[in-house]
């Protein structure tokens, strides 16, 4: 599907289902403020080691349109002017970002009112890397969490829940983002599976690939059902090999303008 299909496509589904949106946000963000304040013990006893999960962004990070997402200009240099200063212009959803529940919800949560409590939280990393190297569109499904809680326990309420496909050593390649024929192609959450950890009272789901839905989606079903029931998804993740499985308590600097749908992000991981 073209690009301007996919956007008309999103354009067309979110006018459709604005009501049953605007029903269940507000079920789903009690739900979430309520599991991230039942998930406090289960932060992790820190020894003090800092993990950063975020891609430092300039104008060559690889976007969903192609496009720059930031752009610098200078606006004081230090000759004449004695300091440094950079005009920055940036598109929301750019580098390591937020996806905020307005991202894909009209009466959505913006980002500046996400629930702090909810930013601070447990993290979990299920790796489907073996999967994503048999098929480029692999999602994590129900049966990978399945194993994941077999060999490490239930996932937490109010934890986030990250995808580690392996896709961030394709950084700086075409293939992070597109096939050899211009396609999508990266991997994502299946909806079943981001169904199954809201049930669980999951605060936040996260990828290391430019989309929590796979390359090859053509509905955006993880993006019109988890960030509208008041969840938030986090993009773009890098470092998540270094981590364990269990343990690492996730620090999420999202950013604080009115009305955003997202944004870069500071993303930190405490072990």
């Amino acid at each position: 599907m073209c690009n301007a299909c996919v956007i008309n496509n999103v354009k067309s589904s979110m006018l459709s289902r604005r009501d049953f949106f605007r029903r269940s946000a507000a079920v789903g963000i009690a739900a979430t403020a309520a599991g991230a304040i039942s998930a406090r013990p289960a932060l992790a006893q820190s020894t003090g080691t800092v993990t950063d999960l975020t891609w430092a962004l300039d104008g060559d990070f690889p976007t969903f349109d192609g496009l720059p997402g930031i752009m610098f200009e200078e606006d004081k240099t230090f000759d004449p002017d004695g300091y440094k200063i950079w005009k920055v212009t940036f598109f929301e959803h750019s580098g390591t970002h937020i996806d905020a529940p307005l991202h894909f919800s009209e009466d959505g949560t913006s980002v500046d009112e996400l629930d702090p409590s909810s930013l601070v939280c447990p993290l979990c990393i299920i790796d489907i890397k073996s999967k994503a190297a048999d098929d480029p569109n692999a999602m994590l499904e129900p049966e990978d969490i399945e194993a994941f809680i077999s060999a490490n326990g239930d996932i937490p309420e109010g934890a986030c829940v990250a995808m580690n496909s392996g896709w961030a050593d394709k950084m700086g390649e075409e293939g992070y983002r597109n096939d050899a024929d211009g396609n999508f192609t990266f991997p994502g959450f299946a909806k079943s599976a981001t169904d199954m950890l809201s049930e669980m009272g999951v605060a936040a789901i996260g990828v290391d690939t430019l989309s929590l839905d796979p390359g090859n989606s053509a509905d955006f079903a993880v993006h019109y059902s988890w960030l509208p029931s008041g969840h938030y998804g986090i993009e773009n993740l890098a470092n998540l090999d270094q981590l364990p499985a269990t343990g690492a308590t996730l620090f999420v600097g999202a950013p604080k303008h009115k009305g955003g749908t997202g944004g870069p992000a500071r993303i930190l991981a405490l072990t």
